[in-house]
């Protein structure tokens, strides 16, 4: 490498999601001088609509600076196919056309995906496994065996002429998980002898002490619960967690029972699972038609819903709504997963209808039925022995996380702790590390097909809707300005009567037919004054009835 050049490189963290939140996971490393830096990403992730976002199905990052820089981005590494991780692929990859790395599963899970969804793009992936190294560009990145929830989770060690980040994306400690490796101690340890510039690492349980049971243990307990059982037992988790869905089918299989699964997510992620020759030595999975005729003691169903989505199967099964699965008094349902943060009411909501029907729920304060894939303080302690960086950056937290993980990381002796916000660009080398750039980030929202800001996809006013209601009037006026035909009203989400006991379909007419007659009939002929002066007038009236304004809309013809 020339003088000059090395003058002028330099070598950055950049991320646009997943930092002062949990989800949306999204970052890029540049390497090179200001003006022509190459970049790799690592994750696309997304994240879930609360009840904030009405009708919204997913929120996507903003990538306007990747779509600035595309010819500049090199690769898209997906250190594991969570949705947090992964999920914006298939949406926003369109925009870029840029090589992509990641596991077979999480290709595997991608592809089933892609599948499910029309138009949906095929996107080519280049497969990898850890131990692999790939060359890009400037960087070296090589793969990393870490445990966690899902199969195959890699971390990353990114090597650059400038230094080497370690990126862990989501991991634990696991000594003894039910399908695929431990995380790989001695490799971390190695690369940390080496000589690490960064560590960029997952924060979640930065505020826990002591380190997360393993996934084995969690599988006993369920093995139990499911022996215990004298009615059906149904399971929900989540979809991706191959790991506990082995473990119930070897706890059905302990229990002599057949295992329904119910839910197109988790029968993708079974079936790839399968392909790839993680469900060796377990009986078939039957299908949700099957579970009507296998008798109450023998059956065990994994269930999509576990964060309380109303269209997921054990919504629909707690309205007694599903079309082949029910649940009768005496049987148990177990949550074996914790829920998101902003899901608990919805969850809360399932487990009232459940336990109102004479259903035993048990959820992870009752048995040990879950266990979380992200690393406790006794964990991270290890980690920062193995690694020993420069700098430590913690990433994948809500603010308390990253701050917690920050005083964790000053405690273990790192002499540059980088508390950081999405947009940001952070140097890395050379020279101390600090934030020297910033670029646009922001949110967008999927919504049905489309994909566009919150005020696009009409979210303001759908907060609005849900707060007030709508009022919608239609006026005919003719030539001469009298009304041609009585207005027609129609109230959606308001009250039947007002506070004085009127209803409000009167209240609504009054205030119509009085604004007309008070606007001079040469006035009248112009639609857009009568049609504010009606919709001014309307939503005084209702306020002055409910204390509350709707929105309104009013529709002017004259004839």
């Amino acid at each position: 490498m020339s003088a000059k050049k090395a003058a002028t490189d330099d070598f950055v963290f950049l991320p646009l999601g997943g930092v002062g939140e949990i989800g949306m996971n999204l970052s890029l490393y540049g390497y090179g001088p200001s003006n022509r830096r190459r970049w790799i990403c690592v994750d696309f992730g997304v994240s879930f609509a609360g009840p904030d976002l009405p009708g919204v199905d997913l929120v996507l990052p903003d990538i306007r600076y990747m779509v600035e820089e595309r010819d500049f981005i090199d690769a898209i590494i997906i250190t594991h196919a969570h949705e947090d991780h992964f999920g914006a692929l298939l949406d926003l990859w369109p925009q870029l056309h840029v090589p992509v790395y990641a596991s077979a599963f999480t290709a595997g899970l991608l592809n089933a995906k892609r599948a499910a969804q029309p138009g949906a793009p095929e996107i080519p992936v280049t497969i990898v496994s850890p131990g692999e190294h790939v060359t890009i560009g400037d960087f070296d990145v090589e793969f990393i065996a870490v445990a966690h929830s899902i199969l195959e989770p890699m971390a990353l060690a990114i090597r650059t002429p400038l230094g080497t980040v370690v990126h862990t994306g989501d991991w634990k400690l696991d000594p003894e998980p039910v399908i695929g490796p431990v995380t790989d101690a001695a490799r971390f340890a190695e690369i940390g002898d080496e000589g690490v510039l960064a560590l960029v690492c997952d924060s979640t349980n930065a505020m826990r002490d002591g380190r997360s049971p393993s996934e084995t243990e969690v599988g006993q307990s369920l093995a139990e619960i499911v022996k215990e059982a004298t009615g059906r037992v149904a399971f929900t988790t989540f979809a991706s967690n191959v790991g506990r869905i082995k473990s119930i089918a070897l706890a059905a299989q302990a229990a002599d029972r057949q295992v329904v699964v119910v839910g197109r997510a988790l029968r993708r992620a079974i079936d790839v699972a399968t392909e790839l020759g993680y469900m060796e030595g377990l009986p078939p999975f039957l299908d949700e038609e099957s579970y009507g005729y296998l008798p109450r003691s023998k059956v065990v169903a994994i269930l999509t819903g576990s964060q309380g989505e109303p269209r997921a199967a054990l919504a629909r099964i707690a309205e007694d709504e599903h079309k082949f699965v029910g649940l009768s008094p005496g049987d148990t349902v177990v949550f074996s997963a914790r829920p998101i943060p902003g899901n608990e009411k919805a969850i809360g909501n399932i487990i009232n209808q459940l336990c109102d029907q004479g259903i035993i729920v048990l959820t992870d304060r009752d048995r040990l039925v879950h266990v979380s894939g992200h690393p406790r303080r006794d964990e991270l302690a290890e980690m920062y022995g193995w690694v020993r960086p420069e700098i430590a950056i913690p990433v994948h937290g809500e603010a308390m996380h990253l701050w917690a993980h920050a005083a964790f990381a000053r405690d273990m002796g790192v002499k540059q702790v980088m508390l950081t916000e999405n947009g940001n660009i952070v140097r890395l080398a050379p020279g101390a590390a600090e934030e020297i750039d910033d670029v646009p980030v922001g949110r967008l929202y999927k919504d049905g097909i489309i994909i566009a800001d919150e005020d696009s996809v009409g979210v303001p006013e759908r907060r609005k809707l849900g707060f007030a209601g709508h009022v919608a009037v239609s006026v005919v006026l003719d030539g001469k300005g009298s009304v041609a035909v009585d207005p027609e009203i129609a109230l959606t989400g308001l009250p039947i009567h007002g506070v004085s006991g009127h209803p409000f379909e009167e209240t609504v007419m009054t205030a119509v037919l009085g604004t007309i007659e008070s606007i001079p009939r040469a006035r009248r002929r112009d639609p857009d004054l009568v049609r504010e002066a009606i919709r001014r007038s309307v939503r005084a009236a209702v306020r002055q009835a409910w204390g509350k304004k709707p929105l309104c809309t009013v529709f002017v013809a004259i004839v």
